[in-house]
């Protein structure tokens, strides 16, 4: 049984691999979404389609520029945050993150932060290269740099690598959120949204690994509370 376990895994990371290139950011998957009048809340994103995302090229710390599409994607976002308090908004350096951040919570009083702690996975050696071309040449190495845990590229980050700062941010943010009362957005990347989904929802490692996050069109939503955060599937009220 053990043995049937982990080939289904490497079933579903290497279809989650190849799904990812040829549609970036698609899924059916709702994100978690809670409520609360009480307490302060987390709002994470993933920036709108890049020129990267478009070409299917490894981006990583490139810094490509969002698409009309992408941009389309992050005004979705602004009507969706229209009745949303935020306060602050905490982006990478990269400009993906930024312009995303800005056209997604324009029309509100933001304070917006830099934190590296959150920008996408080095990709390495493999940055500029094209995804679709390695899958390619060589699939089970393709599969082993974009959906394994602790498989890092050729001078690049592994997902293990990803998780450790992304866990050390999250703490330091949700302590923050609970001295400071604020709401707090997060404009992500695909591999820093996927470690900051692990941290609050607590997902077993094969579910973080296959996970796609849809770009600029949709967010996770958290309370924090004075003991805990609470994470839920749908909007539950009662629960806060």
């Amino acid at each position: 049984m053990g043995k049937t376990n982990k080939i289904d895994e490497a079933i579903r990371l290497a279809a989650s691999s190849f799904s990812s290139i040829l549609n970036p950011g698609k899924t059916k998957k709702k994100l978690p979404k809670i409520e609360s009048s009480k307490y302060p809340e987390i709002y994470v994103f993933r920036h709108g389609e890049t020129y990267d995302n478009r070409n299917k090229v490894f981006s990583g710390r490139r810094n490509t520029r969002v698409t009309p599409r992408g941009k389309k994607q992050a005004k979705i976002l602004n009507g969706k945050f229209k009745n949303k308090q935020i306060d602050v908004c905490v982006t990478s350096s990269l400009r993906r993150s930024k312009d995303t951040a800005k056209i997604a919570l324009k029309g509100k009083k933001v304070k917006f932060e830099v934190d590296d702690r959150i920008i996408e996975r080095s990709y390495g050696k493999l940055q500029g290269t094209s995804k679709a071309k390695l899958t390619a040449d060589d699939p089970v190495k393709a599969v082993k740099y974009r959906r394994f845990f602790n498989y890092p590229p050729p001078k690049g980050e592994s997902a293990k690598m990803v998780k450790e700062r992304v866990f050390e941010f999250c703490d330091e943010l949700v302590e923050r959120i609970r001295k400071e009362g604020i709401n707090v957005a997060l404009s992500t990347h695909g591999n820093s949204m996927k470690m900051i989904r692990f941290y609050f929802e607590k997902l077993p490692i094969v579910e973080v690994l296959v996970q796609e996050n849809p770009l600029g069109t949709d967010y996770a939503e958290y309370v924090v509370t004075p003991k805990k955060v609470l994470v839920s599937k749908v909007p539950d009220k009662k629960s806060t």
